[in-house]
């Protein structure tokens, strides 16, 4: 393998890359184009879950449920209602994700300390989110149990309640429990893997395309030369995407940058060899620059976006609501 060949090929494909603009426009604006799209509206927190309210009690006891639900960050109240009717039409028609119940002898159940019952009903076409919702809800009101069972003690003048066993949960790697922090470079790996695929499997099916592979056939350049110089360019190409996509999770979605960045580049540095490697094969066996673009983007782009089918069936659709005593 000659060295001064490699280079050879790797300028004329680097010219090629310049003086074609759509080329150097997929090969680095795509990238950034879906990695905001997808950065921007995929996201897996569930945060101000619109929440309608009936409260059949009225009381400040029921009010100081409700309202540990309104001070929380993850449910935010849209409506009251004032009977089922309101309920169902306000999650029927999407305005509210989840309502609250509060029954009319809340306040008198509480007085005699006695197990009250509060119906949570939650939208359960998106089961992701109600599972989420209602474990929040859960969460909400056993805080708020546990603050009456503390009030009623000392109301008695029996001894501080203190709790046998507290747990002090710390989540490492992700702190902030921020969905974006894992979603961010799980889209860059994807978004390079797909981007590096479809670029090399234009280039050989290009040449045989034009006619000008019998010209390179004829010159003294070895396969592994003429593989080796046309990965060169598209290859310094995917590490100024990564640079790219890392300086937008960093500055722009806010997903913290810790670790060793040599080792970082360094990852990827092997990762875009393989996705460059495998659009180059498909580009040698298919010789079709159609054929080649397609084939990459079945072997590459819907694999990683395929979710289970049970999700889209019509017996989960008509699971609409789901109710459940806190």
């Amino acid at each position: 393998m000659k060295l001064f060949r490699v280079l050879a090929i790797a300028r004329k494909e680097s010219i090629h890359i310049a003086r074609d603009p759509r080329s150097l426009g997929m090969a680095i604006a795509m990238p950034m184009l879906l990695l905001s799209l997808f950065g921007f509206a995929l996201t897996m927190d569930v945060d101000n879950v619109p929440l309608v309210v009936w409260d059949q009690s009225g009381t400040p006891e029921s009010r100081e449920l409700i309202s540990q639900f309104a001070g929380s960050r993850y449910f935010n109240i849209h409506a009251r209602a004032r009977n089922y009717r309101e309920v169902e039409r306000a999650i029927d028609f999407r305005e509210a994700l989840a309502a609250l119940i509060v029954p009319s002898d809340f306040a008198v159940l509480i007085a005699a300390g006695r197990n009250v019952p509060v119906q949570m009903i939650v939208d359960g076409s998106d089961a992701n989110t109600a599972t989420i919702a209602m474990g929040y809800a859960r969460v909400v009101a056993l805080v708020y149990s546990q603050q009456l069972t503390i009030r009623e003690a000392r109301r008695a003048g029996g001894a501080a309640l203190s709790v046998p066993i507290e747990v002090r949960p710390r989540a490492w790697f992700n702190d902030d429990m921020q969905s974006r922090n894992f979603i961010i470079p799980g889209l860059i790996a994807v978004i390079m893997m797909v981007i590096a695929a479809l670029l090399t499997s234009l280039t050989v099916a290009r040449e045989w395309e034009r006619g000008t592979m019998e010209q390179l056939i004829s010159t003294p350049v070895r396969g592994s030369e003429l593989i080796l110089g046309k990965l060169l360019p598209y290859f310094a190409v995917g590490m100024l995407d990564v640079l790219l996509s890392v300086l937008m999770g960093e500055f722009i979605f806010h997903v913290p940058l810790r670790g060793n960045l040599a080792l970082l580049f360094g990852m990827a540095a092997i990762f875009l060899a393989g996705a460059l490697t495998l659009g180059m094969l498909i580009s040698i066996v298919t010789k079709s620059q159609l054929l080649a673009s397609q084939l990459a983007m079945v072997l590459t782009f819907l694999p990683r976006f395929c979710f289970p089918v049970s999700c889209m069936t019509s017996a989960t659709c008509r699971n609409r609501f789901r109710s459940s005593h806190i």
